[in-house]
């Protein structure tokens, strides 16, 4: 957010209690991996400073964006601690300040947080009145890892809960200088908009869940296609073609939380919450079922190659990813599993676990392998042809199977022979499934079930 303010002509402050973070973001050094942030910070350097002094932030600027890890609690609502830590200082830098100050929430919060838990927090350090000698709202921003900088100049909306009008215009304002696709703001009351962030992201992970739900019932029909399916449905205006692509499940670090989230709240106000119960299981079943389809194919000392580590392309983040997820259980039932990721290296051993070998190139991870998984769909991987796969001369020159879950390899590896290429979402057995639907329907129109 500092780069892409800083982007758009506007001074900003970076706050943080990392002090590696400051150090590396005033000298104009980019203090995390993102994508084009490392340029972007340096090319705007000139506009963006770092402390970590929330007094010197707070009284040099109009307005405080607070962006900070709201946890997950073992019951799906989301920790206030670090907000809470944030405001207080916040709070007691207004104390000093003259003059009105705006205070935004990003963070993803359960509704009522920000009026609630946190507006007293500020008042009582400052000793002084929302609403009157300064703002408060909550706009959350709706990017995804990998494409930060682009979703926040471009987004679809801009969205701000307000404690009042004025608060509200101060941000509105902010991002109409920000963005460069003139996107619509949305205001709304401080709940609306926390319950609006939480709701995007559940019906995102309710739209993938059920393309998921038509790549497995394609599976079983004969010539089933998954991507004919939801090329048809997502050309319906109602429904739209971003997030329907049957795959594997959803990870990241948003997704599922916030699924969860939903359901927690509907506990919390004596209502329910069965769409997102049901996506939330729907979506651990995928691993289980993936995982007793693979076994016919991967036994004890199978050595597996498993591309995409990451919970998506372009981001080095493992969170609750599907690769991952499938690299540690294939692991654990005695497979010699190896992996690539463009941007996942040794930093994320902790997570990856030690049964799990990191490869440094994915041609390096697919040789000798007899099984490989095509777990995301990066670029990198749609470039590979038939004879990467090849295993070699010999005794185990027999051919891989490839294992497509996002169907991205060219025609030519599907149809050269030289590999069993199997695509998720696809017909797997035409002659089984064929027979299948015969049975179904000579039982339905009262001929003999041969």
């Amino acid at each position: 957010m500092a780069a892409a303010f800083a982007s758009r002509g506007l001074h900003v402050v970076g706050v943080d209690v990392d002090e590696r973070a400051v150090r590396l973001l005033d000298r104009g050094e980019a203090p995390v991996r993102e994508t084009d942030l490392a340029r972007c910070v340096h090319e705007h350097r000139a506009r963006i400073r770092a402390t970590s002094s929330h007094r010197d932030a707070v009284l040099s600027t109009d307005c405080s964006f607070v962006i900070v890890p709201t946890p997950s609690a073992p019951d799906g609502s989301f920790s206030l601690e670090h907000a809470a830590s944030a405001f207080r200082a916040i709070g007691e830098a207004l104390a000093e300040r003259d003059g009105y100050h705006t205070v935004v929430l990003t963070s993803t919060v359960l509704p009522g947080a920000t009026r609630y838990a946190l507006l007293p927090i500020l008042e009582q350090a400052s000793g002084k009145r929302a609403g009157e000698d300064f703002g408060l709202c909550y706009s959350p921003e709706f990017v995804a890892l990998g494409s930060v900088l682009h979703d926040l100049l471009h987004p679809d909306m801009t969205l701000v809960g307000e404690l009042d009008e004025r608060s509200g215009g101060v941000v509105e304002d902010i991002y109409s200088r920000v963005v460069v696709n003139d996107a619509p703001c949305r205001r709304m009351s401080l709940e609306n908009a926390e319950l609006a962030k939480l709701a995007v992201n559940t019906f995102i992970t309710m739209k993938i869940s059920f393309a998921n739900a038509l790549a497995e019932l394609c599976e079983r029909l004969p010539g089933g296609d998954v991507d004919a399916v939801t090329a048809a449905v997502g050309t319906d205006s109602r429904i739209g073609r971003r997030y329907l692509t049957g795959s594997l499940g959803y990870g990241g670090p948003c997704f599922p939380r916030d699924t969860t989230a939903m359901s927690r709240l509907a506990e919390l106000v004596g209502s329910e919450a069965p769409l997102a119960e049901a996506t939330e299981t729907f979506n651990r079943s995928l691993l289980d079922r993936t995982i007793r389809k693979l076994r016919s194919r991967i036994a004890a000392g199978t050595p597996v190659a498993v591309l995409g580590l990451a919970y998506k392309p372009h981001s080095h983040v493992v969170e609750a990813s599907q690769g991952l997820y499938l690299a540690k259980a294939l692991a654990a039932a005695g497979a010699r599993v190896v992996a690539y990721d463009p941007l996942v290296d040794e930093t994320a051993r902790a997570e990856i676990g030690d049964g799990v070998r990191l490869s440094s190139s994915v041609h390096d991870c697919i040789e000798g392998s007899e099984v490989v998984l095509i777990a995301t769909p990066d670029d990198l991987f749609r470039t590979l042809r038939a004879e990467d796969f090849s295993r070699g001369p010999g005794p185990r020159s027999r051919r891989a199977t490839v294992i497509d879950f996002w169907r991205i390899l060219a025609a030519d590896v599907a149809e050269s022979g030289a590999v069993d290429y199997i695509a998720a979402g696809r017909d797997s057995d035409p002659q089984a499934n064929a027979d299948r639907l015969r049975c179904v329907w000579d039982e339905a129109v009262g001929r003999p079930v041969s």
